[in-house]
């Protein structure tokens, strides 16, 4: 690629691995000069430099890094660093995930909320997330129905476990668990084993203190409605030969470390410190920093509780990992035959002897296993003895067995402790394994890791490379010579038989006498040409392999004996002959054929390759999703971006392979709209409209010459290098474009000053004149004096003196004048001269930019320059010829008119601003004088509320005073209760005294309005004592009511008690005439238990009669109940019929004196099932209209006619009435907005009953309608969030779509909000629904519009654009209009609720951001917003259409430290809004709202002639 000067390029930098710089300037030999951005100047090749977009640096970086003009090294690096600074610490690369661990904690990323807007969402189309991907996961699981795979990667401390952890609470979130399963959930579960795992089978590396040495495969199990049904940990390749081996500064397994560790089990099992055992004491390294095993050990022996082992079990698997250490002592020396070896001394002699009771086997059958071996024959046993170095190889390869079978069985523990579903036909599997590892020293075991990442690193490409094949295929081009990137000859250096690496390894394993010279001169006589493998300078044994990842060179000397891993029989049969169950359970018996042969030589580099090979299998039948963690520093610090130890993860991660392959096709990718935005300037003979962007597109690259791009459905592809090209000839158009504008700009500039100095010199020289002029009129006046004076006395003399005088000043005036005039033409001729010279300079100048024009140029400027010239010349020369006396005169008027006309004009100014000033000053006055009268007009209006309340609390306590007798008299009615009543005594008084000095406080209240306020909270205090009090008395009612239940089944039989004064009114002077036959009625909605007295008539009636009357009525009044509810009645003068009937109905039945019925419940299912029935958009508000009302008229009915009350003191004996009592007050508070959560009164009084089932069917139809109105608005929305690509306008020209047609217009999707809102509002006032219903549902709708929009733009980058702003706003503006026509009856506060989604859009669209400070932005622009939210749409923000940048870096800075601040407090963290499901009202408030109505004056429907019950409405109408 060929830089020019003022490339943007990358540089290397040893420090900082690259920094950008700019070129200034290159050398005759190729050499390129730069100044870095650290103002360094630098020298470099061509080939060592890597292109930079300038764009790029004005973002806060791409969310998907396949969007970045050059997709190289650098610009990834610096991608990253960009977004990580601004805390987004996950980024796309195609469909890859990259996690940077930001080593603080960023709760408002992964609250419920946040999972919810992920839910569903396509995968790109919000900020990147790990809850993106495993979104993508289990949608494609459950619409594919084939298992996914996750994997995660990264070296230790990049936050896999952390990641893994969210991609698990995810898949619980949407997934859900099985029915009758565990309280726990199933990442609780695989968690709460990480502690465990994490013991057993991680070490301390070069690199890591805690790194992995076994891959772990976390399948969580689904059923198949999506639910989670179980989950399995499957472990794979695990290090077994770091138990016996490590080199220093490693350390083996942390379990040996933590039992050391631990006082009590360290004494028991004889362990001391770890340089005391020779498996641990290899390395020198016995602690980690900051780590304490002490405290570890207890953590790991809780996590051994958590999964479920027992004590017993506990204790074998420590007993066994001391047997380890122990048998790792004992040590043997030459024995008295020939190849025979013996215990060395007394010290192996004890470790062997604690291995055996460790063990629990027998100690000589332990050192026989050990020392000997037996070979079975035809002829018998043989037994053979080991010399020294075969029993050290068989004491270590018992070691190895033994720890490696105790992992898998704790594996195994783990997985029956989570629980498996083996019927699941989905799975979705999390694998977290060790990632590439380069030491300075590389092992067997470095190999054997980077064999698996070759593995997988194959497996990845072979996704990467699908999914471009996807993305090609997609946009229907021709990828089928794109070449595969690929790392086969890696893996057959490695494993292809039978001269991979792995095979010889194994030949040389098979041969005892082979070493690691024989294995490396082998491998170097096979595999010398293979370009992947090199041979160490310095070593004849190491050799260098190239992986994907870089060069690594491995040394040999250990890689026979750690491949070697025997089986042998007498380790098995011993142990499983081991009086402790847990040794004996992890070596079963042999079957009799395979305990023939006392070896089983075993491969670990072979077993690698199944075990890895079964890996890849189980992946390659799942789809695959790659997460790659990332740690940004080894400090562990946050805001810490170490670029060089980030570019080493990402090579080893396989993300610059993925680049790699991507650079292989088409890396850049870019839509036609995009294209054509950013390179149209190139050709713009094809933007004038008669082209559509693809069309466009294609013209552009075709006048560049450009071959082998792509042209997609909606892409172009381009090849790597090609966007290069096109950048710099679009840098050299506008280098043009800006060269030009210099140019004219410059010109205009000097034709302005060059008018300026000429309309100067023509006022200098008039002034001149002028007063040259008035000194010869002096002259020449008192001359013409004296002569005409002195003319007869001095006639003679004098006459002598004015001739000589006269010709002496002809002659000085001729002088002077000729001088003038020779002064002129000089100068004349000097500025044609040098018009003359610069007309020369322009020419030359023009001639090399515009050749094409040059001679038409010069032609018209010459014609010009000389048309004013002769022009200036005539004008002189005319100017000379006047006369001077009259040109002075002129000229001195004309500058004292001028300066009249100048003081005249200054002083208008001045007048005019003060009078300004003083109008802006009296209208700032008046709007505070405003402001002021508002709020004294507020404070009255409070007064005036605050005396009416007082006025209602004195009539509440006059009504409480009132009730006391009757609750007393109740009280001492109740003989089984007398020490409940004593307490209750005790109550009411206290309430008796609050209630007197309540009254003296409200006297006091009406004197001062502060006082009120403030004597008022207290009776909210007393209030809540007193109904303490009341729930404690109907606690101790509840608890007595089988006693009252005996009482009640006396007072059936009983005669009814006298009635009381006052207690026997008629329930309505309407209804009079219906007292005499009330008793006949009123079992007709009687509950079949007795509770209330009955009345003599039911004497004469049979039982069967009576019954079958019953039936026959109720049926007969169910019927038409049921058709009143079925068919539409409509409404009479805004009041629903419905309604007004059910009332009436149940008032002449005397429905609400009973205190059960079951018809209440059926009104209450039969309204639930018209609703159900169906949603044309008008059932819902039709059920509204007509239950707030039925709930208005059964309220104002308790108020007004008391006939509850009757009802319920007409029976003495009836526990109830405290009940009632209670309620009475409370309902009374409630109903003047004094109540603080008393709950309803029980369900056994049918009025309160039915009123609490009306307005919870009030509160369930409302909710119906807001969330219908909510489903279909969010599609509306989704729409609205993001202005749509208008067509480019050029020439007044309409660009239209590929199709033809012309594009939607921005504002139409607003149109459609509008259109949605005026249905509703149609429907809403078509069914009357009352206004105040209407104004919540609209308040609730446009909460909704201001959460959903501003939550989207909080969460999509493309929407934090000044354009997309600016359509937003446009569309707000329509929403205000719709307010405003709608009225303050309907909308209420609906625009105040738009509050955060308008500071969001007015601070995207003002201009000058950079200069706005914090205080400004949150007292001034965004008041309601959060810093946490300020901060998001600072960052995410970007100038679309003029280029501009967000806020300044220091109050980026200042915000990052406030939001680090509140990452404390967890109530506060989230910048997303949460949409208020609750219901904006009460009984009460509909109530008060509602206005009042009559149900009389109704026109009845004509089917009710039909029924007999119903003959009362007709006959009471006429």
């Amino acid at each position: 690629m060929i830089f020019h000067k003022g490339s943007k390029v990358w540089v290397q930098d040893k420090d900082l691995v690259w920094v950008d710089a700019e070129v200034i300037g290159s050398s005759s030999n190729g050499i390129i000069h730069l100044i870095t951005v650290s103002g360094k100047t630098v020298v470099s090749s061509p080939e060592e430099l890597l292109a930079r977009d300038a764009d790029e640096d004005e973002h806060g970086g791409v969310e998907d890094m396949t969007r970045l003009a050059y997709l190289n090294e650098p610009g990834v690096l610096y991608n990253l660093r960009r977004r990580y600074v601004l805390n987004d610490i996950y980024t796309y690369t195609g469909s890859i995930l990259i996690a940077v661990n930001p080593f603080t904690n960023l709760p408002h990323l992964y609250n419920t909320h946040m999972m919810e807007q992920y839910k569903g969402a396509p995968l790109g189309e919000l900020s990147p997330h790990v809850f993106a991907v495993a979104d993508a996961s289990y949608r494609a699981m459950m619409n594919e129905g084939k298992s996914q795979s996750i994997l995660v990667s990264g070296e230790s401390g990049a936050g896999k476990t952390e990641t893994t952890k969210l991609i698990m609470q995810y898949l619980t979130y949407v997934g859900g668990r099985a029915a009758g399963g565990d309280d726990r959930t199933v990442e609780q579960q695989v968690l709460e084993s990480n502690p465990l795992l994490e013991a057993f089978g991680n070490a301390r590396t070069v690199r890591n203190d805690n790194s992995s040495r076994f891959g772990k495969f976390v399948e969580i199990q689904f059923d198949s409605n999506g639910r989670i049904s179980g989950a399995a940990i499957r472990t794979y390749l695990l290090e077994r030969s770091r138990v016996v081996q490590i080199t220093d500064p490693e350390r083996n397994y942390h379990c040996f470390y933590q039992l050391c560790a631990s006082e009590r089990d360290a004494e028991k099992y004889k362990l001391a410190h770890p340089s005391h055992f020779h498996y641990l004491n290899q390395s020198k390294v016995y602690e980690l920093d900051g780590v304490r095993n002490s405290e570890e050990y207890v953590n790991t022996r809780r996590a051994m509780h958590v999964v479920g082992i027992s004590n017993e079990d506990q204790e074998a698997i420590f007993r066994v990992l001391a047997a380890i250490l122990h048998l790792g002592n004992i040590e043997f020396s030459p024995g008295k035959e020939h190849d025979s070896s013996v215990i060395k001394d007394e010290k192996s002699r004890f470790h062997m002897q604690m291995a055996a009771n460790l063990f629990m086997c027998d100690v000589d059958l332990l050192l026989a296993t050990l020392s000997t071996r037996s070979i079975q024959t035809r002829e018998g046993c043989i037994i053979k003895a080991l010399d020294c170095n075969a029993a050290v190889a068989g004491r270590d390869v018992l070691a190895k067995t033994v720890y490696a079978r105790l992992f898998d069985w704790l594996v195994d523990k783990i997985n029956r402790s989570v629980g498996q579903d083996i019927n699941s036909q989905m799975q979705i599997g999390v694998l977290d394994i060790y990632g590439f590892e380069c030491f300075k020293d590389n092992s067997f075991e470095q190999f054997c890791i980077n064999f698996a990442n070759e593995k997988l690193q194959q497996h990845f490409n072979e996704h990467v490379f699908k999914m471009e094949q996807e993305e090609y295929s997609k946009e229907e081009i021709n990828w089928s010579y794109i070449e595969f990137v690929d790392n086969q000859d890696v893996l057959d250096l490695i494993e292809k038989k039978p001269i991979g690496i792995i095979a010889l390894l194994d030949e040389a394993c098979m041969f005892p006498r082979s070493t690691h010279e024989t294995f490396s001169t082998k491998l170097f006589h096979h595999c010398k040409s293979h370009p992947r493998l090199e041979k160490e300078k310095f070593s004849q044994t190491d050799f260098t392999m190239s992986h994907y990842a870089g060069k690594v060179t491995y040394h040999t000397d250990t890689f026979l004996d750690k491949n070697r891993d025997y089986v042998v029989v007498e380790h098995c049969n011993l142990l499983s002959l081991s009086k402790c169950p847990f040794v004996s359970g992890l070596f079963p018996l042999l079957a009799e054929e395979s305990s023939r042969s006392s070896y089983k030589f075993s491969s670990v580099a072979s077993r690698f390759k199944q075990q890895l090979q079964a890996l890849m299998e189980t992946l390659k039948s799942t789809e695959p999703h790659y997460v790659r963690c990332v740690k940004p520093n080894s400090l562990n610090q946050p805001q810490v971006f170490d670029n060089a130890s980030v570019r080493h993860q990402l090579r080893c991660g396989g993300v610059l392979e993925a680049i790699r392959i991507s650079l292989a096709g088409y890396p850049t990718r870019r839509t036609y709209s995009e294209f054509v935005d950013r390179y149209g300037v190139i050709a713009p003979e094809y933007m004038d409209g008669s082209y559509d962007d693809k069309v466009a597109t294609e013209k552009i690259l075709q006048r560049l010459k450009l071959e082998n791009f792509q042209l997609g459905r909606t892409k172009v592809f381009l090849r790597a290098g090609q966007i290069g090209i096109l950048d710099s000839k679009r840098a050299e158009v506008l280098d043009n474009a800006a060269k030009c504008i210099q140019r004219r700009l410059r010109t205009f500039v000097a034709h302005r000053d060059f008018i300026s100095v000429r309309a100067a010199t023509v006022s200098l020289q008039a002034c001149c004149r002028g007063c040259i002029a008035r000194k010869m009129y002096a002259t020449i006046q008192e001359t013409s004096a004296v002569i005409s004076i002195q003319k007869y006395i001095r006639m003679w003399l004098m006459s002598q003196a004015y001739l000589k005088l006269y010709s002496s000043a002809i002659i000085i005036q001729s002088h002077v004048r000729g001088f003038a005039t020779r002064q002129r033409i000089l100068h004349g001729r000097e500025h044609k001269a040098a018009t003359f010279i610069q007309a020369c300079w322009r020419m030359s100048e023009v001639r090399s930019a515009f050749k094409q024009y040059q001679a038409s140029i010069l032609a018209v400027q010459c014609l010009w320059r000389c048309r004013q010239a002769r022009k200036e010349l005539r004008r002189l020369k005319q100017e000379a010829n006047e006369s001077g006396a009259l040109r002075l005169a002129k000229s001195k008027l004309e500058k004292q008119l001028e300066e009249l006309t100048w003081r005249l004009h200054l002083e208008k100014k001045i007048r005019v601003s003060n009078e300004e000033a003083k109008q802006a000053e009296i209208s700032r006055l008046k709007k505070v004088i405003e402001a002021l009268n508002l709020e004294l007009d507020v404070a009255k209006l409070a007064t005036i509320n605050e005396c009416n309340k007082n006025a209602v609390l004195q009539n509440q306590l006059k009504l409480s005073v009132n009730e006391k007798p009757t609750l007393e008299r109740e009280l001492f009615e109740m003989e089984e209760v007398r020490k409940e009543n004593a307490l209750l005594k005790g109550s009411l008084d206290a309430f008796e005294k609050k209630y007197a000095a309540l009254e003296l406080e409200l006297m006091n209240a009406q004197k001062s309005c502060n006082e009120t306020v403030e004597k008022l909270r207290e009776f909210e205090q007393k209030c809540s004592q007193l109904e303490r009090n009341v729930k404690s008395l109907e606690e101790n009612v509840l608890s007595l009511e089988d006693e009252n239940h005996v009482l009640r089944q006396k007072a059936i039989s009983a005669p009814p008690k006298s009635n009381r004064p006052g207690l026997a009114k008629s329930f309505s002077e309407k209804h009079s005439s219906a007292i005499a036959s009330r008793a006949e009625r009123k079992p007709l909605f009687e509950s079949p238990t007795p509770t209330k007295h009955t009345t003599p008539f039911t004497l004469a009636m049979s039982d069967s009669h009576r019954s079958r009357l019953t039936t026959e009525r109720n049926q007969d009044n169910y019927e038409f109940l049921s058709r009143c509810i079925k068919e539409n009645l409509g409404f009479k003068n805004g009041k629903p019929l419905a309604a007004c009937i059910i009332y009436k109905s149940l008032l002449h039945w005397h429905a609400f004196e009973f205190e059960r019925t079951t018809i209440f419940d059926y009104i209450i299912e039969g309204i639930n099932e018209a609703v159900k029935v169906r949603d044309d958009g008008f059932v819902l508000p039709y059920w509204l209209s007509n239950t707030s009302a039925l709930l208005c008229l059964l309220q104002r009915n308790i108020r007004s006619n008391g006939f509850l009350t009757t009802a319920t003191q007409r029976h003495a004996g009836s526990p109830g009435l405290t009940i009632w009592t209670g309620h009475g007050l409370k309902s009374s508070l409630k109903s003047h907005g004094y109540d603080d959560g008393m709950s309803h009164v029980e369900a056994r009084y049918p009025a309160i009953l039915f009123k609490q089932q009306l307005t919870a069917c009030v509160e369930k139809i409302f909710g119906l309608i807001r969330d219908n109105l909510k489903k279909e608005l969010s599609p509306l929305l989704g729409l609205c969030i993001q202005a749509p690509k208008t067509g480019r306008v050029h020439g007044g020209k309409l660009s239209r779509s590929p199709g033809g047609l012309p594009q939607q217009s921005p504002g139409g999707q607003w149109d459609n909000i509008v259109n949605f809102l005026d249905s509703l509002m149609r429907q809403l006032r078509e069914n009357h629904v009352p206004s105040f219903f209407i104004r919540k549902l609209v308040t609730q709708v446009f909460s909704f519009i201001n959460i959903t929009l501003f939550n989207s733009l909080l969460l999509r980058r493309e929407c934090c654009t000044f354009s997309n702003g600016e359509y937003v706003k446009s569309g707000l503006a329509e929403l205000e209009k719709w307010i405003v026509n709608a009225k303050e009856e309907y909308a209420g506060t609906s625009w105040h609720e738009l509050n955060y989604i308008r500071q969001a859009v007015g601070f995207l669209v003002i201009h000058q951001k950079r200069r706005k400070s914090l205080k400004e932005i949150r007292q001034d622009l965004c008041p309601a917003l959060t810093v946490r939210q300020i901060y998001r749409i600072s960052t995410m923000y970007w100038d679309d259409k003029y280029g501009t940048q967000s806020v300044s870096n220091e109050v980026v800075s200042e915000m990052r430290e406030l939001v680090s601040k509140d990452n404390q407090n967890l109530a506060s963290n989230s910048f997303l809004l949460d949409d208020d499901l609750s219901i904006p009202f009460s009984a009460e408030d509909i109530d008060i709202a509602l206005p009042a109505i009559d149900p009389d004056d109704v026109d009845l429907p004509a089917f009710l002639s039909e029924y007999p019950c119903a003959q009362f409405l007709i006959s009471n109408q006429k």
